[in-house]
């Protein structure tokens, strides 16, 4: 994948958020860290406190379960708003004029969902993987040899 000089990268999952500015050129590349963000997001079963309700119903065979709420990845997709927020926002003040986002496949669906129309008409690629607890010369190798 082509990254231009001063392209602006954001890497991210559901709890931790990295912002890149490519510091080198398309062939060289020299991530260097603009921004970081990471949140707590106990699992489900540390977040949730009762078993899915149930209802009573005189039609069938009388009982209807509700499906329990995932509050782990509520908060995620959640988190997910917030980056496409935040992007927007720096679009905007024309922060930066190139866009890579690389997310694991989930997130990456709930960015699409929030990106703002500033932010599309930068976006040059995306990356469907989960890289947020990989070192900077592992990403910098992934968006090379990304096509």
């Amino acid at each position: 994948m082509q990254v231009p000089h001063d392209a602006f990268v954001v890497v991210a999952d559901g709890r931790k958020m990295l912002f890149f500015r490519n510091d080198g050129d398309t062939e060289h590349l020299n991530l260097i860290v603009e921004r970081v963000r990471e949140q707590d997001n106990p699992a489900d079963r540390e977040q949730s406190t009762d078993a899915p309700g149930t209802t009573f119903s005189s039609v069938g065979n009388g009982r209807s379960s509700y499906e329990e709420t995932d509050f782990h990845q509520l908060e995620e997709d959640r988190f997910a708003a917030e980056t496409a927020d935040l992007l927007k926002k720096r679009a905007l003040r024309n922060d930066f004029d190139s866009l890579i986002v690389v997310a694991p496949p989930r997130t990456l669906g709930e960015l699409r969902k929030h990106y703002h129309k500033e932010v599309a008409s930068r976006l040059r690629g995306e990356i469907d993987k989960d890289l947020t607890g990989h070192p900077i010369v592992d990403i910098e190798k992934a968006l090379v040899a990304a096509n």
